[in-house]
């Protein structure tokens, strides 16, 4: 059984104190609890709406209304409006267009949504759906799984109705298999879409669909090509002008081999990515990793962050993805960097431990609510195993290539978050919520959302609290 130390059994002794460093870093490195110093007070979760069936994102609107909006993987988006009601009527519905889902594990669906930064003035959004396959497929034996769209609407003269009959088509692709989507859409600062996508699916980026690249020692795949399709990159488009879009003139492969729209490339899964809301203005993206590693990646344009070439910091091995390659290069066929992530997290799978299935991307806190959290990054992890609802959340601090990073240990679950965590979202204000259900797949109706808070002191922590002035 792994060791899990507490603050009673590992920070209260000083005689255990070296043997609770080596402890968590042989089973996380990098991490710890967090225990936040000084008169900084306890943090929990609040539940803002529930009745969900597969929440995977919030996103709030940029005009003054102050609503949120919840993307439900089946297919709806709903409204928590200014005093946090939940509205009885999705603002928009495309359930009767996805392609079939699996109730008892998918990560296909309707993920993600993007609100035009002059929302107040136009009413365009955008959204990203998978639809049924397209006829033909990827091989003369295989067909293709889904069709995944990139699309435009507009709100309806009602504001909390979306005008299903405006829908303007952005993008298209084929998915050769069900899983690793990618599935963020957001508006950088410069005013451009970024949209993020996975690999195509299956494991080691080499099945049917997935592309032979300049690397030979592995088979494959998406991630490293950056000619034949899209998959495993970051893209950015410019969605005021062309049609349907136009190409931002300083994306990096812009007169050069290689699609214009991408920007980064070299991912597997980027299913959470945020900007963030403050200082420099960071892309962070959360690349769910395969059987060992698990990643956190800044992402800046024209990088190429190594799958399937690597996984975290290792050379990856796709004949036998258990075991890491004793060498591998450290650029690609254009001399770009492999670039590593700054927080790499055990997989659960992993033979040295590990306990996270997959890892989730947050947000950069620039809230006011909670003291001492301005410019955390917030993350986490799915679940500690596909089977049990104990999703992780974790705090990093931005600085250097390596950033450290703790658990929050929250007040009324100290252990885990008590749910499966499937996505974050953030206010106006910079204030994260966390998006979870009880659910594996896409069924039911546990699904919620719920805000970070900070914990007020009771009677007796501010008497103790005077006691030791």
């Amino acid at each position: 059984m792994k060791y899990t130390p507490t603050n009673d059994a590992c920070c209260s002794a000083r005689r255990f104190a070296a043997l609770c460093a080596v402890v968590w870093l042989l089973i996380l490195p990098g991490c710890r609890k967090f225990d936040p110093p000084g008169h900084q007070r306890a943090v929990d979760i609040k539940e803002i709406a529930s009745d969900f069936v597969s929440p995977i994102q919030l996103v709030a609107v940029p005009d003054d209304s102050k609503r949120l909006f919840v993307i439900d993987q089946v297919g709806k988006i709903w409204i928590i409006d200014k005093d946090g009601h939940k509205l009885s009527t999705p603002f928009m519905d495309v359930s009767s267009k996805l392609v079939t889902l699996n109730p008892g594990f998918d990560e296909r669906g309707l993920l993600g949504l993007a609100f035009h930064p002059d929302y107040k003035k136009n009413q365009r959004f955008y959204i990203y759906y998978q639809l049924p396959p397209r006829a033909g497929g990827p091989a003369p034996d295989a067909l293709w799984d889904n069709l995944s769209r990139i699309a435009e609407f507009k709100a309806s003269a009602a504001p909390n109705i979306a005008d299903l009959n405006s829908e303007k088509v952005i993008l298209e692709w084929d998915d050769p298999q069900f899983n690793h989507n990618g599935g963020t859409l957001a508006f950088g600062p410069d005013g451009y879409l970024y949209i993020s996508i996975g690999d195509g699916g299956s494991s080691n980026d080499t099945a049917v669909g997935h592309v032979e690249d300049w690397y030979p020692d592995n088979k494959g795949g998406n991630g490293q090509d950056i000619e034949a399709n899209l998959l495993g990159d970051v893209l950015r488009i410019d969605v005021n002008t062309g049609t349907p879009y136009g190409i931002p003139p300083d994306n990096p492969f812009v007169n050069k081999p290689g699609r214009d729209e991408i920007y980064a490339y070299g991912f597997r899964n980027p299913y959470r990515f945020s900007f963030d809301m403050g200082g420099s203005h960071q892309l962070i993206l959360g690349d769910a990793g395969q059987l060992l590693w698990e990643e956190i990646d800044v992402v800046t344009k024209g990088g190429n962050y190594g799958w399937n070439v690597k996984e975290g910091r290792h050379c990856f091995n796709a004949a036998s993805s258990l075991e890491v390659l004793p060498s591998c290069p450290l650029v690609d066929n254009l001399g770009n960097p492999l670039i590593d992530p700054v927080i790499e997290i055990n997989n659960w799978q992993n033979p040295a431990g590990g306990k996270a299935t997959t890892v989730i991307g947050g947000h950069v806190y620039r809230g006011h609510d909670i003291n001492g959290w301005n410019g955390k990054y917030i993350f986490g992890t799915f679940s500690q195993s596909f089977t049990t609802t104990d999703g992780e959340l974790f705090a990093a601090t931005p600085a250097g290539s390596a950033w450290t990073y703790q658990e929050v240990s929250l007040k009324s679950h100290p252990d885990d978050i008590g749910y499966y965590l499937r996505g974050f979202g953030q206010d106006t204000k910079g204030e994260i919520y966390l998006t979870v259900s009880s659910m594996l797949g896409p069924q039911g109706n546990t699904g919620k959302v719920l805000k970070l808070i900070e914990v007020k002191a009771d009677k007796e922590d501010d008497d103790n609290r005077q006691g030791n002035k």
